[in-house]
């Protein structure tokens, strides 16, 4: 069946386009944009995106589905409505469930789960080590036989640098992507919120800078010995920014990403122990997050992502030493980007290739544009439209997020999957 986008503005990040087209699909991809395509027209269906945004769907490098083990946190039914409100078409899930994907047949039921509910693009990363124990190496080959498109400690450690060594050499052998979140196991160990005088103030143990610039050494020195293509995750320092940047100069193949909840947040929002603050790594100074945003800006950063973690909403009711780290972020990463666009004065383009393009370059996907033969992978949304963060506004099994009663732009409007509208807010389609 053939469908019909009419009167949208379309934004390609890749190419720069900005321009108000109607766009054809059929058979999953994009036939034509601008111009009405020569065929049968008789069974088009047409969506009217008079006044709204269309860009390709969003490519979120970090996701919980909380499938296997977490089911009473988040189903894979409630995170994929999520996904589709929030305009995310392809999601990478990180493999620490229970029990951690570390075996082909725990990746190949979890791909089968997804693809039966045909809905959202779900792309398994595997676990670098056997129950993420940092001892034992993983059959990555097996595991990226099953679909994994990468190997992860998740936010577990490797203690021993000679196993992380000898990961590395693996993978570096087969062109495997190693995706590691820089913590030194000691330093971090029992911190909670970032060192400093927020965390003094408030008696709270801290997680000094060092705990990711050390292990970012550690890393950067392994990838110069081996080679190994390095994605880091969640980098939240100025100064393990700084390191990275270097890094790229040398030429290292290193790539990394940020949280959407490090762009906007600092440490004192904190403010007296509110536990919806509780991420990880714990949010740092001002100095940080502008280094941050700094970095989005020029490159250094390759994405953003929304670490979404669906938390139970008892286990943020505790105090907050005590409580879950994690927050909701599927629905909120689209507006928290171009939240962080408008307030720097990025393009566009610029910020929605930081969710589309570039995370779908690093996972070597097909998608992350529009173009003529493309995959019709898109999200429509209104610009001119705020709404509030809410706990009956999110479709998600978890309602825990620092932006909570937060009123932001844009809202998602209608998102498509491989050429099927499986998200329509206002039911624009027509025969």
């Amino acid at each position: 069946m053939m469908i019909h986008i009419k009167g949208g503005r379309v934004i390609d990040p890749v190419a720069g386009t900005d321009q108000q087209a109607d766009i054809w699909i059929a058979d999953g991809r994009i036939l034509s944009i601008g111009d009405a395509v020569a065929a049968p027209l008789h069974d088009a269906r047409t969506f009217d995106a008079t006044g709204l945004t269309i860009a390709p769907g969003l490519v979120d490098l970090c996701a919980r589905l909380r499938e296997p083990g977490f089911e009473y946190r988040a189903t894979l039914e409630s995170e994929m409505a999520a996904a589709l409100a929030g305009g995310v078409t392809s999601l990478v899930c990180p493999p620490d469930t229970d029990p951690p994907l570390d075996e082909p047949g725990l990746v190949e039921m979890l791909k089968f789960r997804a693809r039966n509910l045909d809905q959202v693009h779900v792309y398994p990363l595997g676990a670098l080590t056997v129950h993420l124990r940092g001892e034992v190496i993983t059959e990555m080959a097996e595991l990226t036989e099953a679909g994994c498109v990468g190997f992860t400690q998740a936010d577990q450690p490797i203690i021993d640098t000679t196993v992380l060594l000898r990961a590395l050499q693996y993978a570096n052998t087969f062109d495997y992507t190693v995706w590691l979140r820089p913590q030194d196991p000691y330093l971090g160990r029992s911190g909670i919120a970032a060192s400093g005088p927020v965390a003094s103030r408030l008696g709270l143990p801290g997680v000094p800078v060092a705990a990711e610039t050390i292990a970012l050494h550690r890393i950067l020195e392994l990838i110069r010995a081996t080679g190994a293509r390095v994605h880091l995750q969640h980098l939240s320092s100025a100064a393990g920014l700084a390191l990275v940047r270097a890094a790229r100069c040398e030429g290292l193949p290193v790539t990394c990403d940020v949280t959407i909840n490090h762009v906007h947040l600092i440490d004192l929002d904190i403010g007296y122990f509110d536990a919806q603050f509780r991420v990880d790594p714990p949010l740092r100074s001002p100095c940080d997050r502008d280094a941050i945003r700094a970095a989005l800006a020029d490159g250094t950063i390759d994405a953003i992502c929304s670490d979404h973690t669906p938390v139970d909403d008892d286990e943020k009711l505790r105090p907050f030493g005590e409580a879950s780290p994690g927050a909701t972020g599927l629905e909120l990463l689209l507006s928290l980007t171009l939240k962080w666009a408008l307030e720097e004065r990025q393009s566009l383009a610029h910020a929605l290739s930081k969710i589309t393009y570039a995370p779908a370059r690093l996972l070597r996907l097909p998608v992350g544009r529009i173009e003529p033969g493309s995959i019709a992978d898109l999200c429509v949304f209104d610009l001119a439209t705020h709404w509030r963060v809410e706990p009956q506004a999110l479709k998600s099994q978890g309602h825990n997020t620092p932006f909570l009663g937060h009123e932001l732009p844009v809202r998602v409007r209608a998102t498509i999957v491989a050429g099927r509208v499986v998200y329509d807010s206002r039911d624009r389609i027509k025969v």
